[in-house]
């Protein structure tokens, strides 16, 4: 009996430390790829805050982990060689614990410095603070894999099993969080408890089934080590405020008192000032797009029936309810948990003094639902942050709203862009391929070429532009007519289901 490695026919090393037992690697593969994959789905909501919902947001996440993936596995394989893989793993998982539980801190104190989002920042965050997880987490499947390994002839076998379970248990992490997690707590409470699960697991691989060729002393050591990331990450997690009041299945969320008017809140989705609302005066409409689409109501032929693509904080309904009692109002709010914020803490009662239908459910599929010549106004406000729904912005998804609306019924729409206008001029082109009359309202900060609000208004019976203008005018708000809409909308994009790069035409040149 000897403890010397034994040569192999062909020269190949085979280690003579004992392989675990095969549910336990089992488990480890496919526990560690699970938490690679929560710290993914979480990522976008810890990130959400700082650079809104994008397609570029969850890019910029996508990427990065799958970078600490390929980097864990290349480090991972490394040290398996050089280090007996019993005495690794219990390092890999406590430390890749700990750093889960950093990547809030370091979210935050990065997030907090930041000036907006955009693609460098995205990559920053994800960078700093999900990187060194996924990379210490990705390096335990091969190291897994190294002592496992007995013999040549079943080396496929062997690789090819704990590949498939560390597949399974990523697919599981996936739609466990994405599915159940993210409904049931908050998210820097997921990550926390994920970070926890692990430097657990880790401490008690060490012990009942822990390699001796670490002393106790320098077992200690690392353990004392990895704790106290863990324990500083926890603090600096308790000490750093989140942004977020609430967290939903789809937005940060926080209700905040006006600052120049206790009377108003306002509530913040993610990154953005959503809405306001005068809980004692309904009239009071505070944001500019607001009082534009309210424009829209106020100029439209009839306004008996109005559907509203996106909640909010209710803020029109609110004010159409107490200016034009009688009115039919049907709001499509895809956060069921939003609406409830908006009931308990900015003052909406939806049955007084007369009943608002909210319907909750994605507006694309809610509008499928709603019959045909049943509404004179279609609002949509369901655009906000910075990310686009891209297929409420389609020439299908707009038809659609022309068939609900009567003849001579009204669209209108608060649409959100960078500086170079081409989200607004693609989406002004694709109504005017469903309507034949389109007017465009440039707010002040889109007109001076930053990113900002303008509002769509279109109507297959002729629209009066300078109505519009006066009433803004009026208002005493900036801002400006798109003069020459023709000439705004030519050459621009068309959107369709197949085609539409929302995302990438709102941050051309933001």
């Amino acid at each position: 009996m000897t403890n010397q490695p034994k040569e192999a026919p062909d020269g190949i090393r085979i280690p003579t430390a004992h392989p675990l037992p095969s549910w336990l690697g089992i488990v480890l593969v496919a526990g560690t790829s699970a938490a690679v994959l929560v710290l993914e789905i979480l990522a976008g909501r810890l990130l959400a805050p700082y650079v809104g919902v994008s397609l570029e947001t969850y890019t910029g996440i996508i990427g990065t982990i799958l970078a600490g993936i390929a980097l864990g596995a290349w480090v991972g394989g490394y040290l398996a060689d050089r280090i007996d893989p019993r005495r690794l793993l219990p390092v890999l998982l406590m430390l890749g614990g700990a750093l889960a539980i950093t990547t809030i801190p370091v979210v935050r104190v990065i997030g907090s410095g930041s000036s907006g989002g955009g693609g460098p920042m995205i990559l920053i965050l994800a960078a700093f603070g999900f990187l060194p997880s996924a990379t210490v987490l990705s390096a335990v499947p091969p190291a897994v894999i190294k002592l496992q390994l007995r013999d040549l002839n079943q080396t496929g076998a062997t690789v090819g099993q704990l590949s498939a379970w560390s597949t399974a248990g990523a697919i599981f992490g996936t739609f466990f969080t994405g599915f159940v997690l993210v409904a049931t707590a908050a998210v820097s409470t997921l990550i926390v408890t994920t970070g926890l699960l692990l430097l657990a697991s880790g401490l008690a691989l060490a012990i009942f089934a822990g390699s001796a060729t670490a002393s106790p002393q320098q077992q200690v050591t690392e353990l004392m080590g990895i704790s106290g990331l863990a324990a500083m990450s926890i603090l600096g997690t308790v000490a750093i405020d989140s942004p977020c009041e609430i967290q939903t299945s789809y937005y940060c969320l926080s209700v905040l008192e006006d600052a120049g008017d206790p009377t108003r809140s306002v509530l913040v989705l993610d990154d953005l000032r959503h809405s306001s609302v005068d809980i004692d005066d309904p009239s009071v409409l505070a944001f500019w797009y607001v009082r534009r689409l309210v424009d829209a109501i106020k100029l439209a032929p009839a306004a008996n029936d109005i559907v509203y693509l996106g909640g909010g904080a209710l803020t029109i309904p609110r004010y159409v309810r107490d200016s034009a009692p009688g009115t039919n109002q049907t709001v499509f709010e895809i956060d069921g948990d939003l609406i409830d914020v908006v009931e308990t803490q900015m003052g909406l009662d939806r049955n007084k003094p007369e009943p608002i239908r909210i319907v909750i459910g994605d507006a694309r599929l809610a509008l499928d639902q709603v019959a045909d010549d049943s509404a004179d106004i279609v609002i949509g406000d369901a655009f906000g942050s910075r990310s686009v729904p891209f297929h409420l912005a389609t020439e299908e998804f707009i038809g659609d709203v022309a068939r609900v609306l009567r003849p001579g019924g009204t669209y209108a729409a608060n649409i959100i862009d960078g500086g170079q206008q081409r989200f607004l001029a693609a989406e002004a082109a694709t109504v005017a391929r469903v309507f034949d009359h389109v007017v465009v309202i440039r707010g002040e900060a889109i007109a001076a070429g930053r990113r900002g609000n303008a509002v769509i208004v279109a109507s297959d019976t002729p629209i009066d532009a300078a109505a519009f203008e006066a009433l803004r005018v009026a208002a005493d708000d900036p801002g400006e007519l798109v003069a020459d809409i023709g000439g705004f909308i030519d050459g621009a994009t068309i959107l369709t289901d197949d085609f539409a790069p929302v995302d990438q035409l709102i941050n051309a040149g933001s």
